[in-house]
């Protein structure tokens, strides 16, 4: 089975670069920082240089969980979930970010293929730009998160990505949740660079809850200090 994040607070590094040794220059950094839960790797590493040696590269310095953000899975026909399960499997990615808006039959499929392949499975349903949900001059439903988030539920998750600079709506989506009868953990980008504030975010999300941070951490000219500062802001 899959590693999980031991800390019920922490700071996960978005890797959002596209230089294999910036990758681990980044991780050999931070990784000894108190705080420091995980690693979100994205397309960017992952279709230039293949999630192997992405993973790899991160393997030489950390035994923390590895989670892979295809930015965005889940938006395919329903068979390819097992595909693309088995390959992050192969790959020895550990977590799985889903954003299921090809619907519900793809949804359930795509969470059932990769908890088949012993992958953690985290479910996202609202964005942090603009232009997203209709009432924003976006594509999907007003109600598409929602019915995103209890279709994941419905299918054993429990691990949720909510919006960092929308803390009104991670309190919102966190009463879902936990009117469902589950114990969620959340987990936030959209903060620094697009607004979102950690200590804000955090007192919405309540106890488990993970803070994912990106050109913040990875632009500082001291990433160990920048993600040092990040950590003490967690409460």
């Amino acid at each position: 089975m899959a590693a999980a994040i031991e800390l019920k607070r922490s700071i996960i590094p978005a890797c959002d670069m596209d230089d294999l040794k910036q990758f681990e220059k980044l991780v050999k950094e931070v990784d000894g920082v108190d705080g420091i839960g995980a690693y979100k790797i994205g397309f960017e590493l992952g279709l230039k240089y293949g999630l192997p040696a992405v993973v790899k590269a991160a393997r030489k310095h950390t035994k923390k969980p590895i989670i892979y953000d295809h930015q965005k899975a889940g938006t395919d026909v329903p068979f390819t979930g097992e595909k693309f399960a088995k390959v992050c499997r192969e790959a020895g990615v550990d977590i799985v970010i889903l954003f299921p808006q090809a619907g519900p039959e793809t949804e359930r499929e795509w969470i059932k293929a990769c908890r088949k392949e012993g992958l953690g499975v985290i479910v996202g349903g609202e964005m942090t730009h603009n232009g997203y949900l209709k009432a924003d001059g976006g594509f999907l439903l007003d109600d598409a998160p929602q019915r995103m988030y209890e279709i994941a539920i419905e299918n054993g998750v429990t691990g949720f990505v909510v919006p960092g600079n929308k803390p009104e709506k991670i309190g919102r989506y966190k009463a879902l949740f936990e009117s469902k009868g589950i114990k969620p953990v959340l987990y936030s980008p959209g903060l620094v660079s697009q607004g979102g504030n950690i200590s804000d975010s955090g007192k919405a999300a309540g106890e488990n809850w993970h803070a994912i941070v990106g050109r913040a951490l990875y632009e500082a000219k001291n990433r160990k200090k920048a993600a040092e500062e990040m950590c003490s802001q967690l409460g």
